[in-house]
C-alpha cells in the first residue's frame, strides 16, 4: 500500500531534521565545513546548504565563519546543548528499541564516585553482565560536579554517588543509602589511639579533588567542635596519591567509610576511632527528569537499588 503524500512528507521533513542536527554537530566539534564533510564522507555544499536551512529556520546564525573555519554564535551555543541532547537520546531510543526487542547489546554511560564504586559496584558489576554480557559500559570517575554537564545534555544516563546540594529541574534525586566517614592513617601510626579530634589538632592531613568537597567538610567538623582549622598538608588529585602517602608517612584522611571496608584495602590503614560523628552525604542516583532510561541502564539501576538495601539493613 502506497504511502499517503501527507505522511511522506512527514517521514522526509524528519529525515530532513536529523541530518541538519547531525551536520550542525560535525561542524560544532570538527570546527570547520570542510573537516564536517570529510568526516561525514559528504560534500562540503551540502553541508553548507545544510546549516544554511537550520539557520533560516531558527532565525538566527549559528556560526561565525572565519578563514580558518567558523565558532559558534551564542544561539549556535544554545542551540548546541539543545541538539547534543536531542542526538544522545536518538541513540539511546535505538538502544531501548532493540533491547525490548530481546538484544543485549547498546551502550550505558553513568558517573560513579568513589563510595559506590567500592560498595556497590563489586555486586553490581557481576550480576549486570550475566544479563547484558554485550552492553558497552563506559564508567566515568567522579564527583557530581564533574558529571553535571553531561547528565544535562544526555551523554550521561546517570551518576551514583555523594547527593549534591543542589540540581537543576532537569534532573532528580534517588536517595540509596546514608553515609559516614572514618579517619585512616598507616598501621601503627603514632595517633592510633586518640579518642577524639581534639587529640588530632596538631595532625597533618591529606585532602583529594575526588572526595566532595573535602576542604568544606573538614574545617567545618573541627570548627563545629571548637577546634583550630585542621593543617592542610597535601592535595591529592587521584587515588594512587594518597593510597601510597598514607602508608608512608603519618598524615590523615578522612574518608568515606567504604575505604575501611573494601577487602583489599582493609590491612593497608588503621582506623582512628574518634567519639565525634562524622557524616557523610547520602550515596544517590542522579538521572534526568522524565525521559526513561534504556532497560540496560534501569537494570543496573535496579541492581544498584538492591544493593543499597542490604547496605540499609546491615
Amino acid at each position: 500500500m502506497a504511502e499517503s503524500p501527507d505522511r511522506y512528507q512527514i517521514r522526509i521533513t524528519l529525515t530532513m531534521k536529523l541530518n541538519a542536527l547531525r551536520d550542525f554537530l560535525a561542524v560544532a566539534e570538527r570546527g570547520g565545513v570542510r573537516a564536517a564533510a570529510r568526516h561525514l564522507g559528504l560534500a562540503q555544499p551540502a553541508i553548507s546548504r545544510s546549516i544554511a536551512e537550520l539557520e533560516k529556520e531558527l532565525g538566527a546564525a549559528l556560526f561565525e565563519r572565519h578563514a580558518k573555519g567558523v565558532q559558534l554564535t551564542p544561539v549556535g551555543q544554545a542551540f548546541l546543548r539543545r541538539a547534543t541532547a536531542i542526538h544522545h537520546e536518538i541513540q539511546r531510543a535505538h538502544d531501548e528499541a532493540g533491547q525490548l526487542r530481546g538484544a543485549v547489546n547498546g551502550r550505558v554511560t553513568l558517573g560513579m564516585s568513589t563510595a559506590p564504586h567500592l560498595e556497590l559496584f563489586p555486586d553490581v558489576l557481576p550480576a549486570f553482565r550475566a544479563r547484558f554480557p554485550d552492553i558497552h559500559l563506559e564508567v566515568v570517575d567522579g564527583v557530581y560536579p564533574l558529571v553535571e554537564g553531561a547528565l544535562l545534555d544526555g551523554s550521561m544516563d546517570f551518576y551514583v554517588g555523594p547527593a549534591p546540594a543542589r540540581v537543576p529541574g532537569e534532573l532528580r534525586v534517588e536517595k540509596l543509602f546514608d553515609n559516614t566517614r572514618v579517619i585512616l592513617g598507616r598501621k601503627g601510626h603514632p595517633l592510633a589511639q586518640a579518642k577524639s579530634l581534639r587529640e588530632l589538632a596538631d595532625a597533618h592531613w591529606i585532602t583529594t579533588s575526588i572526595t566532595h568537597k573535602a576542604e568544606e567538610e573538614l574545617g567545618p567538623l573541627f570548627e563545629k567542635h571548637g577546634l583550630p582549622a585542621p593543617k592542610l598538608a597535601m592535595r591529592a588529585q587521584s587515588a594512587l596519591t594518597f593510597l601510597t602517602a598514607l602508608p608512608s608517612s603519618d598524615l590523615l584522611m578522612m574518608l568515606p567509610v567504604q575505604w575501611l571496608r573494601y577487602p583489599l584495602l582493609r590491612d593497608t590503614f588503621q582506623e582512628i576511632k574518634v567519639r565525634e560523628k562524622l557524616p557523610a552525604p547520602p550515596v544517590c542516583i542522579v538521572q534526568r527528569t522524565g525521559l526513561p532510561l534504556t532497560p540496560a541502564a534501569e537494570h543496573y539501576c535496579t541492581l544498584l537499588r538492591r544493593a543499597a538495601g542490604h547496605i540499609r539493613k546491615r
